[in-house]
């Protein structure tokens, strides 16, 4: 049963605002390595609970690795061969 009102909570979970991430962001660096860190961070972000913060910080985590293991450019860039010097593309080649 506890498992159930743990993601029935999640369910509840408003959205971060933009301040709210600024916020976040700021109080990870400030309690990077301090006793408490999710405590502080939680009350500095205001109106999530450290579980949220926690949870958000994962998130991030799991972002940055899914970033930092893609090899793939993330924009596809036009082949500079295939612009004219007007900047008109040359649609007779293939």
């Amino acid at each position: 049963m506890a498992s159930s009102s743990k993601s029935s909570s999640r369910k509840l979970e408003q959205p971060w605002t933009e301040e709210e991430n600024k916020r976040f962001e700021i109080a990870i660096a400030r309690y990077d390595d301090t006793p408490d860190r999710w405590q502080n961070v939680a009350r500095a972000v205001g109106g999530k609970s450290v579980e949220e913060v926690k949870r958000h910080y994962e998130e991030l985590e799991n972002d940055i690795k899914l970033i930092d293991s893609t090899t793939e450019p993330i924009y596809s860039y036009p082949n500079s061969n295939s612009w004219r010097r007007n900047g008109t593309a040359d649609r007779s080649r293939g």
